[in-house]
């Protein structure tokens, strides 16, 4: 059984309800606005009352967003968890004196049921008769029954619930202090790279210690006790701040000002945004990726020093939280429930400096391969360019039906593949894939940043079209080139034909299809395929070679020959063409393009023989036929 996969899938779904809370944060800023100095008094006790029922009802948003997010957003299941927190609830509270200390962790095991319900009996059939109840209609009645079940359960062990939640939150809160936010805060960062930092952040966020708010509510965990006024709640966020707002912004620059020179212009543009990005939202992972991977031991350094962080600033008395995550944006909106908050800043500061020097020696000293030091750095600009590459993306993950399931949160990609074997770890990072996470079980991660979210959503378009689709691999090894950028006026002009071009680093052409060699050329310099949907592609190795009559060339093929991706096509000395031909630039051209109604390129870097997703083309609907056009 795959419990690695199960929890990233339940991480996620955490995440669903969370959403609502920063509408909470929002409401509750303007309702500790002075309104009554203008006469607005009523809407300033609206806008509280508003901004607490957020908190009051969380339990049953929580209940929802889980069954939600492990259904595929199911309808249904969604509904089915609504009625049975209902029930869940009003049992629980009939036949126990006071709530009990449960916080969301009930309405989550209400929602983890209604999903597993949801998956059992989705498909259920009953008699004809009351085939009406079949189906996901099954769902809500057969649940009904499962939590008066588990309502009777807890009500039973209700005594021992609890006393235990309690002596929890004492251990954690009151006996380990200081040392318990160190703790959290070492765990919250090491596990960040799978996002089961979800499943660890919803204990301490949301059970841990209960709050009886003015009203009578009692609320549960760091941070609904925050923004109900209790002036001990944010032990568990204060410290955040400090990382998010300044040490993950410090690394920014020092992987900035370690790039190389030739380097350092798209790097700057890309992490000062990932900086910024950090500092107003708190959202870390590009900057977290960009030296996970190539540097485990200075992430558990990092690790290390956030959990300092979380204590330096609970001994300093500093009591803040959030609604969404620790950047700018939330510290501002949440500063007025805060308790010397300001004393993040100057903690912050001497953060920023010391992980700013600590990043740049390192980098030096251990040659750490972060952006900018190495070609094929990762982190691209995706504005704009989601349309383009989420077939691409599709191509290098495998294909559509290599595809199991594509859930994605704030910032990465969460996709189970029937095939892992098939994923191009290389096309990934060429798209722009910030880091990439193998969790077993064809369970695997993919960190593209804060377009996630828009990139599944696009993929799952255009998985969802019955498209006539070719991709391409790369033909050779070396850098993938503009076709307007080849020394010749024929090809840059597209008057042979649309596509790229590539400036070779070894001597090797390679099929970038499947399909059937069409055409050699006498000189050998220029191969002709046709896919199976019948395009016509040319591969044209190098500019003005034609004059050599083949001396330099050797064809592995043959005429009629079916070929497949990555197959040896020929061979030719790279040294001698680079003295003889006027440019080694070989275009790689569709040229009957009347049959293709959109292009989608990789984008224009180093690219490794064979290499998925370098180009994607879609087809039009109707159908034609044609010859090839070969090379002159």
């Amino acid at each position: 059984m795959n419990w690695t996969g199960y929890f990233q899938q339940f991480g996620r779904s955490l995440m669903l309800p969370m959403i609502a809370l920063p509408a909470a944060a929002i409401l509750l800023l303007l309702g500790n606005l002075p309104l009554e100095a203008v006469g607005l008094a009523q809407l300033r006790e609206i806008l509280i009352l508003a901004g607490n029922a957020v908190f009051t009802f969380l339990p049953y948003i929580f209940a929802v967003g889980v069954a939600l997010g492990l259904t595929g957003n199911a309808a249904t299941a969604g509904m089915a968890a609504l009625i049975s927190y209902f029930l869940f609830h009003m049992l629980i509270r009939y036949f126990t004196d006071t709530a009990m200390n449960i916080g969301v962790t009930g309405s989550i095991i209400i929602g983890v049921l209604t999903a597993v319900s949801y998956h059992k009996f989705k498909n259920i059939k009953l008699p004809e008769y009351i085939q009406f109840f079949g189906g996901p209609r099954f769902v809500p009645l057969f649940m009904s029954f499962v939590t008066i079940l588990l309502s009777y359960a807890f009500i039973e062990i209700s005594p021992y619930v609890q006393g235990g939640m309690e002596a929890v939150s004492r251990f954690l809160v009151e006996d380990l202090g200081g040392f318990g936010a160190f703790l959290y805060g070492v765990l919250h960062r090491l596990l960040v790279p799978t996002g089961l930092h979800h499943v660890l952040n919803n204990f301490f966020w949301f059970q841990v210690k209960g709050y009886t708010r003015p009203d009578g509510v009692t609320v549960f965990g760091d941070l609904p006790r925050f923004f109900a006024g209790d002036p001990d709640a944010g032990m568990y966020m204060a410290g955040l701040y400090v990382v998010m707002m300044f040490a993950l912004p410090a690394i920014a620059l020092a992987i900035i000002h370690e790039a190389r020179e030739d380097l350092k212009p798209k790097v700057k543009a890309t992490f000062l945004i990932a900086a910024l990005s950090s500092f107003l939202t708190g959202v870390t992972e590009p900057i977290e990726f960009a030296f996970l991977f190539v540097a485990p031991m200075l992430f558990l350094v990092h690790a290390f020093l956030s959990g300092l962080a979380m204590w330096i600033v609970f001994e300093l008395d500093v009591r803040h939280g959030f609604s969404f995550s620790a950047g700018a944006i939330d510290f501002l909106i949440n500063a007025h429930l805060g308790r010397h908050i300001w004393r993040i800043i100057p903690v912050g500061l001497a953060y920023a400096l010391a992980y700013y020097f600590l990043f740049r020696w390192a980098i030096r000293r251990f040659q750490i391969p972060t952006p900018g030091r190495e070609d094929g750095s990762a982190l691209e600009d995706w504005a704009g360019d989601i349309p383009y590459k989420a077939p691409l993306v599709i191509q290098a993950l495998g294909g559509k039906d290599n595809i199991v399931q594509l859930e994605a949160c704030i910032t990465r990609l969460r996709i189970t593949l029937a095939d892992e074997r098939r994923l191009d770890q290389e096309a990934l990072r060429q798209l722009g894939a910030a880091g990439i996470i193998h969790l077993g079980g064809g369970n695997v991660q993919v960190v593209f940043g804060t377009f996630s979210e828009l990139l599944r959503e696009e993929m799952m378009r255009q998985m969802r079209k019955d498209l006539r689709q070719v991709h391409f691999h790369a033909p050779v090894q070396g850098r993938m080139i503009a076709l307007e950028e080849v020394p010749d006026k024929i090809f840059a002009d597209k008057l042979v034909g649309d596509g790229v071009a590539f400036l070779p680093e070894r001597g090797e052409i390679v099929s970038p299809i499947a399909g059937k060699v069409v055409h050699i050329h006498p000189s050998k310099h220029a191969v002709g395929l046709m896919t199976r949907e019948g395009l016509e592609v040319l591969i044209h190795v190098g500019i003005d070679t034609a004059h050599l009559e083949g001396e330099w060339f050797s064809v592995e093929v043959e005429v009629g020959q079916e070929v497949v991706p990555g197959q040896l096509l020929l061979r030719f000395n790279l040294p001698k063409l680079r003295k003889l031909a006027k440019s080694m630039a070989t275009p790689m051209v569709i040229t009957n393009r009347e049959k293709v109604k959109a292009w989608h390129f990789a984008p224009y870097k180093t690219v490794k023989k064979g290499q998925a997703s370098v180009m994607s083309v879609v087809l039009h609907d109707r159908q034609s036929d044609g010859g090839s056009k070969h090379a002159n």
